[in-house]
């Protein structure tokens, strides 16, 4: 699978793009602040109909203009486009090779993304929300079926944090409390045990790497944290036990939207316990695992967007990550064209500024 050509108008400060991609190494170089990023957002927007910096798409306009369009010309069996339109004054509405599609959602699976970006470096020392959210963002790519449960769940959250607000100061509704949490603990049990099966997998291929990456000194491990244990029947219980307590806080506080990536190092939490380095490493093995998890579980390589991390890392892992990318297009950016950048396959260099993109020969 790879990108061949991107198009956008008056998309963050582009104005007006038309770029031809090779399926090999895309390297966009330039100064900050000059629209390379938002070249890998606009591609990541396509996989997953919604930008991974914002969560308001009206943000992705340019200024002064009403709307917006991204689109590309991607080839994974046959030719394919995806077309996305944003409006300040509307919702946003995506096509697939110029049939509308009903719902975003139902974008996800026609193309795949992984994205590596500094912030994912700090996958380890960051709080569970960032690592819950890196679970959720892949599995969603794979599995529309807990893309539903994920989203029903968070309904149903919303509507029972709601609740408990009420009865702290109209305790009569508590019966109804019931109701909302034979759902939540219905789609909870679902999520939970889909995390649990993508980290037995992510772990399988994190082991490896890791080994590689630590000179074989390091066993990395990966397993889903939670409070309890993960079946409907265990859930509800914990949340009829807990309710008194919920509504004192005025929130619910067990969950899936509570739970954990536990990773280990020699059976240390690293989380605690790791060192900066051995905490990047370890975020290094979870995203290059991530890639190659995506690439069996879809049967091709997916588009890899890499967002200025070379300059991040240090030249040994620089190196480790070149070579884990050879079957994938890469789209890279950067500010300078490091050592390891000029040991990647053969690509193509472009000059980003101020919105505009040019070839280098």
């Amino acid at each position: 699978m790879y990108v061949k050509r991107i198009l956008l108008q008056n998309y963050r400060n582009y104005e007006s793009l038309n770029l031809d991609l090779t399926r090999n190494v895309n390297i966009l170089c330039g100064l900050n602040a000059q629209g390379k990023t938002n070249l890998l957002e606009a591609i990541y927007f396509c996989a997953t109909g919604r930008s991974h910096r914002t969560a308001y798409d009206k943000e992705c306009i340019r200024a002064g203009e009403e709307e917006a369009l991204i689109k590309i010309l991607y080839e994974k069996h046959r030719d394919d486009t995806i077309e996305i339109h944003l409006r300040k004054n509307g919702r946003k509405s995506v096509a697939v090779n110029g049939c509308p599609v009903k719902k975003i959602d139902d974008l996800f699976g026609c193309f795949h993304v992984v994205v590596f970006s500094p912030e994912d470096l700090s996958l380890i020392k960051s709080g569970p929300a960032r690592r819950r959210k890196f679970m959720d963002i892949e599995i969603c790519q794979l599995d529309r079926v807990y893309l539903h449960n994920l989203q029903q769940y968070h309904k149903v959250l919303k509507q029972r944090n709601q609740l408990l607000k009420d009865l702290y100061g109209n305790p009569s509704q508590r019966d109804s409390v019931f109701a909302w949490d034979t759902q939540l603990a219905e789609y909870g049990a679902k999520i939970a045990k889909r995390r649990k099966q993508f980290l037995q997998t992510l772990d399988s291929y994190t082991r490896d790497i890791h080994q590689q990456l630590s000179h074989g000194t390091e066993q990395l491990a990966l397993s889903y944290e939670q409070d309890g244990e993960a079946d409907s029947q265990s859930l509800l219980d914990r949340l009829t036990r807990g309710l008194q307590r919920d509504i004192r806080q005025g929130s619910t506080q067990i969950g899936p939207h509570r739970d954990d990536i536990r990773i280990t190092i020699n059976g240390t939490d690293v989380r605690v316990f790791g060192s900066q380095g051995q905490q990047r490493t370890a975020a290094l093995s979870m995203k290059l695992a991530e890639l190659n998890m995506v690439k069996n579980e879809i049967g091709y390589p997916p588009v890899l967007l890499l967002d200025d991390v070379m300059s991040e890392l240090d030249s040994e892992r620089q190196l480790h990550l070149v070579h884990y990318i050879e079957e994938n297009q890469t789209i890279l950016t950067c500010t300078g064209i490091e050592d390891s950048i000029k040991q990647m396959p053969a690509g193509r260099i472009y000059r980003v500024e101020q919105g505009q993109v040019r070839k280098e020969v």
